[in-house]
């Protein structure tokens, strides 16, 4: 199975900011503790052990055992849950929404991060234990960003109306969305255990947090995989003091607002925040809403109700119901690392950008800031696919430049007269080089015509490039459509396969070896966009 890897700047697909990260440069340093190296790891044990109470850890494993009531617990899952009590244990940790059936497939490229990196954490460092951790966002209320997948160039989709927490939706109507997806995969071996898997996740359970656990379990359970439900009362606990802090004095707006200004201001850059705080980053969960909290003056307010509070009776409700109140995506992290004895986040690159944002917030509140890495990145190629990319004479490669630019490279890669008019723009120039000397000589005011009339000439030769080159692609256009039809297969509307598509086409064409294939070809650490030819 060939495997190729490509930069990711080289993909045109990843944010400046990201790139730079990987790369080390030195501006952005102090927004993250530690680069992601295996050697880094040593310290950020050291610094997380000391720091993490050992009496969560017990909670922590009674909470998980709890989830796992009604689920067929692998071995390797069970040990996993069972050594979080050690003090040598560690979690490595990614997070995904509750997409439906797993959504695209980077869902699947992140939880194989997370268990390759505890493997090599493992070898490196025999004496520790390292669980990896699928943390379900249940308390997300975006229903518009899960309820559906896409499989053969078209949506499935789970409609129905949503309010509150996701995890807690019930799973009302997905038996007819089943039996629409089952009409279109046919009746192989592979298509009958997609329909069963469907069928068990979403038929069988009553929730989508129930649904999407057993789904994750049965993928990754016998590679042991630990999936948490981070939406209960007993983990909760631990976070009080900092929803009391948040609720009381806000800090956590002013804190990374100063990390944004700092981001800004970052010379010969234009980096893009991915997330800005409000005022108080909490919502209030109940009764399945999820609102904002907003303060004004002296009372509390949950946004879109008439339910409000004193400070007196928010910092009591906290105390007695800590299960209300629900981390937005900038407390998220902090309450994750809070309950979790966690080393590093797994994230693509919109969530690494977000994480950068939050190191002084955590130094301010004193919790270890983990390590930062981007999960695999990865586009799979059938073995048809690479055989048509060799007869095309083209590199995988070619496949990320704009549409635009793959049709111009095409189209004077196989012309049988030369589109560059380079040579002519390079001897126009020097010839005007000569105007110049002999307008300073005679007529100084001169000079400006003839910047005109090289400017005119030079124009002209561009729009004859132009003619030229449209009309070659006019000339060889069966050849060209063959070309971006093939793009389009590779990056549907034009963008990462991994964002779009979902495991289920792959693992209808290569059933149970399409999990051990990607497991042997995403290596965390290496840090690069791999190419797989299936």
């Amino acid at each position: 199975m060939p495997t190729h890897c490509i930069p990711y700047r080289e993909t045109g697909y990843f944010s400046s900011l990201i790139e730079d990260y990987l790369e080390e440069k030195g501006a952005l340093k102090s927004l993250y503790n530690r680069f992601p190296t295996l050697e880094n790891f040593a310290k950020q044990m050291e610094e997380k052990g000391n720091s993490y109470p050992k009496e969560q850890r017990k909670i922590l494993v009674e909470a998980l055992q709890n989830q796992y009531t009604n689920l067929t617990v692998s071995e390797a899952t069970q040990n996993h849950i069972s050594i979080l009590k050690e003090q040598n244990t560690f979690t490595i940790t990614t997070g995904h929404q509750l997409n439906l059936f797993t959504g695209p497939l980077y869902f699947l490229y992140k939880i194989i991060s997370t268990i390759n990196l505890c493997k090599e954490l493992k070898q490196k460092y025999p004496k520790n234990n390292f669980v990896p951790i699928y943390w379900m966002a249940t308390e997300d209320h975006d229903f518009e960003e899960i309820n559906y997948f896409n499989f053969n160039e078209k949506k499935v989709v789970w409609n129905r109306k949503s309010s509150g927490a996701v995890g807690e939706l019930t799973t009302e109507g997905l038996k007819e969305v089943g039996a629409i997806f089952s009409e279109s995969l046919g009746h192989s071996p592979n298509a009958i255990y997609l329909k069963s898997l469907f069928e068990k996740a979403y038929i069988y359970h009553n929730n989508l947090a129930d649904a999407t656990r057993y789904l994750a379990n049965e993928l990754f359970g016998k590679d042991g995989l630990v999936i948490l439900d981070a939406n209960k009362k007993e983990l909760k606990q631990f976070f009080i003091p900092f929803v009391k802090k948040e609720l009381e004095e806000q800090s956590s707006s002013l804190t990374i607002e100063e990390t944004n200004k700092k981001i800004a201001s970052i010379p010969n850059t234009k980096y893009k925040l991915q997330v800005n705080p409000r005022e108080i980053n909490l919502f209030y969960l109940r009764n399945n809403t999820r609102e904002r909290i907003i303060k004004r003056e002296d009372t509390y307010f949950i946004n879109h109700s008439t339910l409000t509070f004193s400070s007196e009776e928010i910092q009591n409700e906290a105390e007695k119901h800590p299960e209300r109140f629900s981390p937005n995506v900038m407390l998220r992290p902090l309450y994750q690392e809070v309950i979790l004895p966690n080393l590093c986040y797994i994230g693509g690159g919109g969530e690494i950008a977000y994480w950068l944002q939050l190191k002084s917030f955590f130094e301010e509140v004193k919790i270890t800031f983990p390590i930062l890495l981007l999960r695999n990145s990865a586009i799979l190629i059938s073995k048809k696919q690479f055989e048509k990319i060799k007869k095309l004479k083209l590199s995988i490669k070619d496949f990320f430049l704009p549409t635009f630019e793959l049709e111009t490279k095409v189209t004077k890669q196989i012309s049988e007269i030369n589109i560059d008019f380079s040579p002519q723009k390079m001897y126009l120039q020097q010839q005007f080089k000569d105007l110049y000397q002999l307008a300073k000589q005679t007529d100084p005011s001169f000079i400006g015509a003839v910047a005109a009339q090289e400017k005119k000439q030079l124009n002209g030769l561009d729009a004859l490039e132009k003619r030229l080159l449209k009309a070659q692609k006019r000339k060889i256009s069966s050849h060209l459509n063959r070309v971006l039809t093939l793009q389009e297969e590779l990056f549907p509307n034009r963008s990462l396969q991994e964002r779009i598509e979902n495991f289920s086409k792959w693992y209808l064409e290569y059933g149970e070896e399409l999990i051990p294939m990607l497991f042997s070809n995403l290596k965390p650490m290496e840090q690069k966009f791999k190419i797989i030819v299936l």
